[in-house]
């Protein structure tokens, strides 16, 4: 099927997003409504479909939907120096947010391996560790 031509439904479908992902994207700016003939219905063309594929494929990688929007308005390639920034920034958002799932990662090992050798009736470290914080 050749997807120059598809109502909003059609779309979605085809995109693999609800029909109301395109309504928000479209309220955000993110993805401009299509012209409504008198009577008619809205269509939808290639270049909406890669559209909304570029937005869910940033979303993925971490961007927010303020950072996409700033990402599309750079799509015209001559900016690749402003996109680089935009993604230096995510990168280094995402390195502090992995080092701090690291430190729960090791605060959780050390709190279950205190729990598997607690033996009789005491109080469980993991509870009152929490309890305390």
């Amino acid at each position: 099927m050749h997807h120059r031509d598809m109502t909003i439904g059609m779309l979605a479908r085809q995109a693999g997003v609800n029909l109301e992902t395109i309504r928000y994207y479209q309220r955000r700016g993110l993805l401009t409504a299509p012209a409504k003939p008198l009577g008619g219905i809205r269509r939808y063309t290639d270049t909406d479909m890669t559209r909304i594929k570029f937005i869910k494929r940033a979303q993925h990688l971490g961007f927010t939907l303020e950072e996409v929007g700033a990402l599309l308005k750079l799509e015209d390639g001559t900016h690749c120096t402003e996109a680089r920034s935009i993604a230096v920034e995510k990168l280094a958002d995402v390195k502090k947010r992995l080092e701090g799932l690291r430190g729960i990662e090791l605060s959780l090992q050390k709190l279950v391996s205190e729990c598997a050798t607690q033996k009789g009736d005491v109080h469980c470290p993991l509870i009152a560790s929490l309890l305390e914080s």
